[in-house]
């Protein structure tokens, strides 16, 4: 499935507070997921698109007689919410490329959707697909992709609106008025599929913060981070998301083996069969983890060689040079705002 991707716990802790603020408790909103209270407060940790979706189902569930529940879990997804995706979409030079940035690296967002984008005349049609989707939380999701899209269009140039014609493939609700409000069109329902329709010329207006060192310093951010988050087949996958579940506290080969039912002999056996190693997937998790917090410039140097599970911040630099060739600190000042 196309949404069944690692992602941040950023988009977890926004519908956690989106039920939160309906008086949902935070172990309601959490049920079944595995997902702790600390992880949402824990930049380094990681998610299974799967534990995300059973929070949304448990949203949807005690919360799905809100009106236009989806668009307020949307509005809150600003293009700070999408980290280096984000400051890349906002360096681009003008809204149609951030838009195509977006989808190039498709697998850094949070969407449950799948976005393909149609030029028709004078007109960019963004199509979205839901049909991968479990049917209780289609309209959910669709409402919440199509919301996000539009506030981080406005984020990027609020002066001109983008959006011309909005159709979802759900039913009209009862009151139609919160759609309008947002979106500031009237949707049609009931259509064949979900679509937004933009302005093309509006999409080509230049950003106020287009800066072309900056976008591809983000686009390389996130160039990496996709080649170490990337779903794969196999015994690696599985081992890879053991690994980065468990955010900083990233277990030993002992305990993953335990974990899968298997001996460590057996396990190193088969991840060699698969050409890699556990040391080679672990360094992997600890690299896209400190990409991502040095980034983030919440955690000093020391704090994330301690979140990593290194003995010592020189331990952790050495390692460090040796994924991306400068130190951590010259890696942070390259994406310095």
């Amino acid at each position: 499935m196309d949404w069944d991707f690692v992602r941040n716990v950023t988009s977890a802790r926004l519908m956690a507070e989106l039920g939160a603020d309906h008086g949902l408790p935070l172990r309601t909103c959490l049920d079944g997921t595995e997902i702790k209270e600390q992880d949402l407060r824990d930049p380094a940790v990681l998610i299974s698109a799967r534990q995300e979706l059973r929070l949304i189902t448990n949203l949807v569930r005690h919360l799905g007689h809100v009106p236009a529940l989806g668009i307020e879990a949307g509005k809150r997804y600003h293009f700070t919410a999408f980290g280096a995706l984000g400051f890349a979409m906002v360096s681009c030079p003008n809204g149609l490329s951030a838009l195509e940035v977006a989808l190039k690296y498709f697998h850094l967002t949070f969407a449950f959707t799948r976005f393909a984008v149609q030029q028709v005349g004078d007109q960019t049609h963004v199509l979205i697909d839901d049909s991968t989707l479990p049917e209780e939380v289609r309209a959910f999701v669709v409402e919440r992709d199509t919301s996000a899209l539009v506030t981080v269009q406005r984020d990027l140039f609020p002066a001109r609106p983008a959006l011309s014609e909005l159709y979802f493939s759900f039913p009209a609700p009862e009151s139609v008025g919160a759609y309008e409000d947002f979106y500031r069109v009237r949707p049609v329902f009931d259509a064949t599929s979900n679509r937004a329709v933009l302005n093309t010329e509006a999409l080509l207006e230049p950003l106020s913060q287009a800066n072309e060192l900056a976008l591809q310093a983000a686009e390389d951010q996130c160039r990496s981070m996709l080649d170490r988050y990337q779903t794969r087949i196999g015994l690696s996958a599985k081992v890879r998301e053991q690994l980065i579940l468990q955010g900083g506290d990233i277990p030993d080969m002992d305990t993953v083996a335990r974990t899968m039912c298997m001996t460590p002999r057996t396990l190193r056996r088969r991840l060699l069969d698969e050409n890699t190693t556990f040391l080679k997937l672990r360094d992997e998790v600890r690299c896209a983890l400190a990409e991502e917090l040095l980034a983030e410039r919440v955690l000093s140097v020391e704090q994330i060689a301690e979140r990593l599970g290194y003995a010592d911040p020189t331990s952790f630099i050495n390692a460090f040079k040796r994924w991306n060739g400068v130190t951590p600190l010259s890696y942070r000042k390259k994406y310095k705002k």
